[in-house]
């Protein structure tokens, strides 16, 4: 006899850590708004625990920050950490490429290409902006996993939600989307070919571009403090 499979209720707390990341992801809770945990618990009908707990989650991502006063706020980025981030992405994504060209198989890489194909055609069809956001988030993340380097992978996801967080600024629409595209199939022509140090310099010139992009946007948009 086939066992049933019990499904486990999600706990509160995950609950509300999923919808506050929504919110903030997606510019409900704007940077720099003040977080009241009262008036949330209130709003979604519970107790502060589990929110005060989705809260704790969050800050340790850095979507949500607390000041000398424990105001906890919505994170607001500087130019500084954008930068910060954006080296810490340079270097650890393009060694990963090397990595990469050493560790992956034909089948990885060809796994790395279908990204990109799906990519392509959900621009071209105009597909939301999330979808394209999200896959090509998993252009780079593919490449962190088949790396095949456990710390590598590790420093990176500590910064996924803010690198997230800055790819939803990031994008601006379908120009945009195609300059992203054709710079991710440079990347990919380079690792396809074997080409360490291309493929490396086609990573970093990227992350470069898409910094200097992101800079504008954050200016733009006056979400810079």
């Amino acid at each position: 006899m086939k066992q049933p499979v019990i499904q486990k209720p999600i706990p509160y707390y995950e609950q509300f850590y999923h919808s506050l990341r929504a919110m903030i992801l997606e510019g409900t809770l704007i940077p720099g708004e003040r977080i009241n945990e009262t008036q949330l618990a209130k709003d979604f009908g519970v107790s502060r625990s589990p929110i005060r707990e989705a809260i704790r989650v969050l800050e340790r991502e850095g979507l949500i920050v607390s000041d000398e006063k424990a105001k906890v706020m919505v994170y607001q980025p500087t130019f500084q950490d954008a930068e910060e981030i954006y080296q810490c992405r340079q270097a650890l994504e393009s060694f990963a490429v090397r990595l990469m060209i050493d560790a992956a198989g034909a089948d990885e890489t060809e796994q790395l290409g279908r990204v990109l194909d799906e990519t392509k055609q959900a621009v071209h069809r105009e597909a939301p902006a999330r979808e394209i956001i999200e896959l090509n988030e998993s252009f780079h993340n593919h490449i962190i996993l088949f790396s095949r380097n456990n710390r590598l992978k590790k420093h990176i996801g500590e910064l996924r939600s803010l690198i997230y967080l800055f790819r939803t600024y990031n994008f601006t629409g379908t120009e945009r989307a195609l300059t992203i595209e054709a710079e991710h199939a440079a990347i990919y022509r380079e690792i396809k070919d074997g080409n360490k140090e291309a493929a490396a310099k086609a990573m970093t010139d990227h992350l470069e571009h898409d910094l200097s992009y992101l800079k504008e946007q954050l200016q733009a948009k006056a979400l810079i403090v």
